[in-house]
C-alpha cells in the first residue's frame, strides 16, 4: 500500500502494479504514477493541469482588468461631453 501525496490517504493499492503504471487515488481521485514499490507520485497529466487552471485565473484576471480600464474610459468619455 502506497500513500497518496495529495490527501495523505494510506491505502493506495499498488499491489500487483509496476513503476510507472497510473492509478487513481480512491480517496481524493488525483491522478498518481507509481514511482516505486509501495510509492506513488503525482502523475505527469495532474501536474499539467494545475499549470493550466493557474494560467486560466492569469488570464481571467487580466481580462478583468481590461473590461475595469474600458469603464474608465467611458465614464471619462461621457464627463467629457
Amino acid at each position: 500500500m502506497a500513500t497518496c501525496p495529495e490527501c495523505d490517504y494510506d491505502e493506495v493499492d499498488t499491489e500487483d502494479m509496476e513503476e510507472g503504471d497510473t492509478i487513481s487515488c480512491p480517496e481524493c481521485g488525483k491522478n498518481l504514477v507509481v514511482s516505486g514499490p509501495d510509492e506513488v507520485d503525482f502523475a505527469a497529466d495532474d501536474l499539467d493541469d494545475d499549470d493550466d487552471d493557474e494560467e486560466e485565473e492569469e488570464e481571467e484576471e487580466e481580462e478583468d482588468d481590461d473590461l475595469d480600464d474600458d469603464d474608465e474610459e467611458e465614464v471619462e468619455e461621457d464627463v467629457d461631453e
